[in-house]
């Protein structure tokens, strides 16, 4: 399995917004495409793509909050991807590229509270609660300098 983290381009765009979620899965995502466009029309917005091989499988947008702080607020695996491992290794390669954020003192990234299977994945990258913003689990990873 090759995957690769790579930019949004003209080139693959399409197959980004065409990545799609189980039905069930859909209310706590927003689509590809308005995240695109949110992005575009944001300062720090970072959108990447993961191919497996050359496939476009995985969707994540971060956005650097302040200058010692990068949120997670988009990461997704196309339905027909998951549960094959691609989700751990995708989140992975982005929080090694995440780090290499200059002045870099935390990552967050936010999950249904009551979602437990999402609570242990990200504990497993060492995300540590820290508590709810609005509705959502806060969980931040603390970047020693």
């Amino acid at each position: 399995m090759k995957l690769s983290l790579e930019d949004i381009t003209a080139d693959n765009y399409e197959a980004v917004c065409d990545l799609g979620l189980a039905k069930t899965q859909e209310e706590y995502l927003a689509c590809n495409m308005s995240s695109l466009v949110e992005a575009h029309y944001n300062s720090g917005y970072t959108c990447k793509v993961i191919n497996l091989n050359s496939t476009p499988v995985d969707f994540f947008m971060w956005v650097q909050e302040t200058p010692t702080k990068v949120s997670i607020w988009r990461f997704m695996v196309d339905q027909t991807y998951q549960n094959k491992g691609i989700g751990r290794k995708a989140l992975g390669m982005a929080i090694e590229q995440i780090k290499t954020t200059p002045g870099l003192c935390e990552i967050e990234i936010c999950y249904n509270p009551s979602n437990s299977i999402a609570k242990d994945f990200y504990t497993s990258f060492g995300f540590k609660e820290v508590g709810l913003d609005e509705d959502d689990m806060l969980a931040i990873i603390k970047i020693s300098s």
